[in-house]
């Protein structure tokens, strides 16, 4: 298979398109693959760092508010389109698949003006502006939450999970907690904010430190590497017990999830993916500061479905994130049975049943 593939912008877009193509080159090791992502986007580092065949767009979004940078936006995308459509000339791919971003939206419209099968794939509750733009033109339309369908074209809907899942499904784990100086046989709390870390998370978690240093259950709390400082400078005089541990960064995060019990952290798709896929319960927070608050949409489906806790960021603080920590750590049978709800929730073979669509589109 003759692969082209584009999604950018933020993490959310690009791990489910790395994940794709880590399955597809499993299944198909002669599989061809070309990213195309935008010159401004995290893509543009982390995808040629893998060793993928990687091409930049310039592409900028719109503003929401009345801007002459509107106009630039739409030179842009319609200068992006133009070379996406060389770029496809001179590939010849057999499908072309978006992750979401501005950029997808240009490479993906241009397949599909030129009539090569595409395919789009939507991991969040809240569909995203380019992908509203481009269910209309698309083949079909991948998605995760139930309430994203509601806002697509019935009739292109295929559901598939996030492929992110079955990436962080399949990993074999041999981390252990030893490592970073605690017990192996104690149950462990992972708060996590991110990898830039989440200020009003680690406020709470600072000011509930000493109260989890009493507790018979562990916590490592992940500050983000450049919140790190900060949050230790708060810690100066504050004693931290032997079941803590304070990183600003974990560099093998799906080696050291299937060793967690629960955890604490934002709502965001891939994570979500990940969480699940293990079956992992969690306390989540999501970020205020996202497109149409579709992270609380997200956190939604977990909660109703008995998997997850919810803590909004105006909620939260030191004894509400200890109140909600303790239900789940103290009491062994209600975190089997958030487990288990966050497993069923879970699409371990996502990435597997999008390479389906596309090798059903590629035979049409």
């Amino acid at each position: 298979m003759r692969l082209m593939i584009s999604g950018g912008g933020t993490g959310g877009h690009i791990y489910p398109a790395l994940a794709l193509i880590t399955a597809l080159k499993k299944r198909d090791p002669q599989a061809e693959v070309l990213y195309v992502g935008s010159t401004r986007g995290l893509e543009s580092k982390i995808v040629p760092e893998k060793g993928i065949d990687f091409r930049a767009l310039e592409i900028q979004g719109f503003k929401r508010s009345l801007s002459l940078e509107n106009f630039k936006t739409v030179y842009l995308f319609l200068k992006s389109v133009r070379e996406a459509r060389k770029l496809i000339k001179q590939f010849k791919p057999d499908v072309v698949v978006g992750t979401g971003g501005y950029v997808s939206g240009a490479v993906v419209y241009a397949a599909s003006r030129m009539n090569v099968p595409t395919l789009i794939h939507e991991q969040n509750s809240v569909v995203g502006m380019t992908n509203k733009f481009l269910s209309r033109y698309v083949d079909k339309v991948a998605y995760v939450f139930d309430n994203a369908a509601q806002q697509f074209p019935k009739d292109k809907l295929v559901k598939t999970g996030n492929p992110r899942a079955q990436e962080a499904a399949n990993v074999i784990s041999t981390f252990k907690w030893s490592e970073y100086g605690l017990k192996d046989d104690v149950p462990t709390l992972l708060i996590f904010g991110g990898s830039q870390g989440a200020l009003k998370i680690n406020s709470a978690t600072v000011g509930a430190i000493p109260e989890f240093g009493k507790r018979d259950y562990q916590v490592v709390f992940v500050t983000g590497q450049k919140r790190y400082e900060d949050v230790m400078s708060h810690l100066d005089n504050v004693t931290i017990a032997d079941n803590i541990v304070i990183k600003d960064y974990i560099p093998n995060m799906p080696e050291v999830l299937p060793r967690v019990s629960a955890i604490v952290g934002r709502a965001g798709a891939t994570s979500i993916a990940e969480i699940t896929a293990i079956g992992i319960p969690s306390i989540l927070i999501p970020s205020p500061y996202v497109t149409a608050d579709h992270q609380t949409k997200n956190a939604m489906s977990l909660v109703n479905a008995g998997a997850a806790k919810l803590l909004t960021e105006t909620e939260l603080d030191s004894e509400s994130l200890l109140r909600n920590a303790d239900e789940i750590m103290n009491n062994p049978a209600e975190q089997a049975k958030m487990a288990q709800a966050s497993k069923d929730l879970g699409t371990p073979d996502a990435a597997d049943q999008v390479l389906d669509v596309l090798e059903q589109l590629r035979q049409r």
